[in-house]
């Protein structure tokens, strides 16, 4: 079981049963979103409860984006043809005990920094 929570503390959530293991994801939306990249693992939906209000941002066609609507913080992506829910691995409180499986949409990475060639990456 994994808990979670915003800066300020007004939306909490526990993530129960497996997660899976996060991916830092380098896509233009999730580098604007995080002010870098954004690292997540997932759940499937019925595995997580929400405390307190989250604001949702419909950010493509398919995917919503979940943050605490007081300090902004980002917490949650959802794609509508996936069956899970994505959290974000920087909002968990205390150690997660998951390892990273790679990178993914590296074709659109920032021009400031590398990626290890060692870490599996992926482009889309």
């Amino acid at each position: 079981m994994l808990k979670g929570s915003c800066l300020c503390g007004a939306v909490t959530y526990t993530a129960k049963g497996k997660a899976g293991a996060p991916a830092v994801c380098h896509c233009t939306q999730c580098r604007k979103q995080s002010g870098h990249v954004w690292a997540s693992s997932y759940v499937d939906p019925e595995n997580l409860s929400i405390v307190g209000e989250v604001r949702w941002y419909q950010s493509s066609d398919k995917a919503q984006r979940g943050f605490c609507p007081t300090c902004g913080a980002a917490l949650f992506w959802k794609h509508e043809d996936d069956p899970f829910i994505c959290f974000s691995m920087g909002s968990i409180d205390g150690e997660s005990g998951l390892k990273l499986r790679g990178h993914i949409h590296t074709q659109t990475k920032g021009d400031y920094y590398q990626i290890p060639a060692e870490e599996a990456q992926r482009e889309g």
